[in-house]
């Protein structure tokens, strides 16, 4: 199937889309061809891999794609990824998105394709395996070594929740986007001398809402590691208000924080293949209790409050200069551990060097906001004691 050079080099793409995998698919394909492998792309994150058809009379475009110069040069200045992506998970995959296929060796309600996914690997020639994901599409790829593919792998999400690095691809673009769509609503908020509730991504982590109240974007934020207490928060904000001659205050609210006595507030019931059901609707309920609670504390006087969900406008669009570098030489980490014949590795940036660790510290333990350094559960906000020393982002190395 695969006319080798050195080798066959495939790159997948899972989970969430973030600023920041185009570069990284462009860095490592340019490397690759340049170092005399063959690359191809896997749609579609696992899902490709999965579905791919092992007969050459049968178009399977629409699950892998042979990667050139000329492809990855047209996209690697983009934001998303234009290989696709998905949130399957092959060792648990239910039995209506069982291929059409290969429905009767599969009837169980849950299927491990992990057999499927390796022969297709094997039927592609593929020598070496660089997928790019946040946890979920990462521990599967941590199944895939132990099974004896040669993984490397690369952490890709915008919440910076990866276990064993300090930066994940996509969060420093989701971080500055939300800084300038903070600082674009001010102008409402002021206006109307309101409450401004605006709630981030961060499901387990809550990085995406710490670092840009840090850098001044809010008042307050609150977070998944800590379960917070509603009337604490008003009482906070009004405070915040007053001190403020436009007459406003601003807090970040994670997807993934909970009330005091509650839990995280899902969309609908419905879950993707690694269990996550779809978060939202927490900035909602921040936004009535403060306007119910308000009187409390503002003497007898009810404050309105302007509420948005960032959502996807912060994953969208081009990556910032970080997340154009990073995955430039996190490709390249990738290409410079395969030539030395090493495998089973997450390429990192720790302390502000890159460097390589096991890749099975993705499931291993899990990588939260360290509460009693960074975060006055008191006021509601980042802490810090000193800068000196302190990674990058402060707040994210373990």
């Amino acid at each position: 199937m695969a006319k080798k050079v050195k080798g066959t080099i495939a790159i997948l793409t899972g989970g969430g889309d973030v600023p920041g995998l185009n570069p990284a698919i462009r860095a490592i394909t340019i490397r690759a061809i340049r170092e005399g492998y063959r690359v191809i792309g896997l749609r579609r994150g696992w899902a490709g891999i999965v579905e791919m058809i092992q007969d050459p009379k049968v178009d399977n475009s629409y699950n892998f794609v042979e990667l050139t110069q000329i492809i990855v040069n047209r996209a690697g200045r983009t934001g998303g990824t234009f290989l696709h992506s998905s949130r399957t998970r092959p060792s648990h995959l239910p039995k209506a998105s069982v291929p059409e296929h290969l429905k009767d060796a599969y009837k169980d309600e849950y299927n491990d394709m992990t057999k499927v996914v390796l022969d297709n690997l094997n039927y592609l020639g593929v020598d070496y395996l660089i997928p790019i994901g946040g946890d979920d599409t990462l521990s599967y790829a941590v199944r895939l070594y132990q099974e004896g593919v040669k993984v490397v792998a690369i952490p890709k999400t915008m919440d910076n929740d990866v276990p064993g690095t300090d930066y994940c691809i996509g969060f420093s673009t989701c971080v500055t986007r939300t800084i300038n769509m903070t600082n674009t609503l001010r102008t409402s908020a002021g206006s109307h001398e309101r409450f401004l509730v605006l709630e981030v991504f961060g499901r387990y982590a809550g990085f995406t809402a710490m670092l840009p109240t840090m850098a001044g974007a809010a008042n307050r934020c609150v977070i998944p590691e800590y379960k917070f207490n509603i009337d604490k928060l008003t009482e906070r904000l009004i405070e915040d208000r007053a001190e403020n001659p436009s007459n406003y205050s601003v807090v970040l609210v994670s997807e993934g924080a909970m009330f005091e006595g509650g839990e995280m507030v899902f969309k609908d019931g419905e879950k993707d293949q690694f269990g996550h059901a779809k978060l939202g609707g927490i900035g909602e309920l921040v936004s009535q209790r403060l306007k119910e609670l308000s009187p409390k504390y503002n003497n007898g006087k009810k404050i309105n409050v302007i509420n948005q969900k960032l959502g996807y406008l912060v994953r969208g669009g081009d990556p910032d200069a970080i997340d154009s570098i990073v995955p430039m030489a996190y490709g390249n980490l990738a290409l410079d551990l395969i030539l030395k014949g090493i495998h089973g590795r997450l390429v990192v940036l720790k302390n502000g060097r890159y460097d390589n660790v096991p890749i099975d510290v993705v499931t291993g333990k899990s990588k939260l906001v360290n509460i009693s350094k960074f975060y006055n559960t008191e006021r509601l906000c980042p802490t810090y004691n000193s800068f000196e020393m302190n990674p990058l982002f402060i707040m994210t190395s373990e």
